[in-house]
């Protein structure tokens, strides 16, 4: 099987390589906007199995696994920041709470398509200004949705979770693997 992942996410195309497949990595191009009142599942749902097809459409022999993941918090899709103030701003949002992280997955080939979504719920402890300030200095929050990530510096600041660890990274491995394995029967 000629098996593509739609990424350029770094931690994506690692956690993918926990499942022992070969695969390579072809980046989709699509817009990424939110369409007005959409909610997080079918938000992650539509861009994942657009990466997914994007990816398809030019290597139509194929199975291209596409994914996005989003932060949610008091119903407000959080992408990945646009600039420094716009981290400042969602990690604000975030401390001293829970919040939602959903990753969308889609397999596609040229005769089926699988999508599912995974949602992990995130505790973050009461960060102050000053170490919100110090985190986005190191450019580790501009690259990612709700401008964190568990595996780095703010894992310091999770208590808490209750889902799948992989998913808020990035990609819900033990989800991927079940779709995998039912995408080949």
């Amino acid at each position: 099987m000629d098996l593509i992942l739609a990424s350029a996410s770094p931690r994506r195309r690692e956690l993918f390589a926990h499942l022992g497949l070969l695969f390579r990595v072809v980046v989709a191009d699509i817009d990424e906007t939110p369409h007005p009142g959409e909610q997080p599942v079918p938000y992650t749902l539509r861009l994942a199995e657009a990466k997914a097809r994007a990816v398809l459409a030019l290597h139509p022999a194929a199975t291209v696994l596409g994914a996005d993941t989003t932060v949610t918090v008091d119903g407000t899709l959080l992408g990945k920041p646009i600039d420094e103030q716009d981290a400042a701003r969602m990690l604000q949002m975030l401390r001293g709470r829970a919040h939602q992280v959903t990753t969308g997955v889609a397999i596609v080939s040229a005769s089926q398509a699988r999508v599912q979504a995974e949602t992990t719920t995130v505790w973050m402890s009461g960060i102050t200004d000053t170490e919100i300030a110090a985190y986005i200095a190191t450019g580790d929050p501009m690259d990612k949705a709700g401008a964190y990530g568990i595996q780095g510096h703010a894992m310091r600041w999770i208590p808490r979770i209750d889902g799948e660890y992989s998913n808020v990274v990035g990609l819900p491995v033990a989800a991927v693997h079940t779709m995998l394995q039912q995408f080949s029967t």
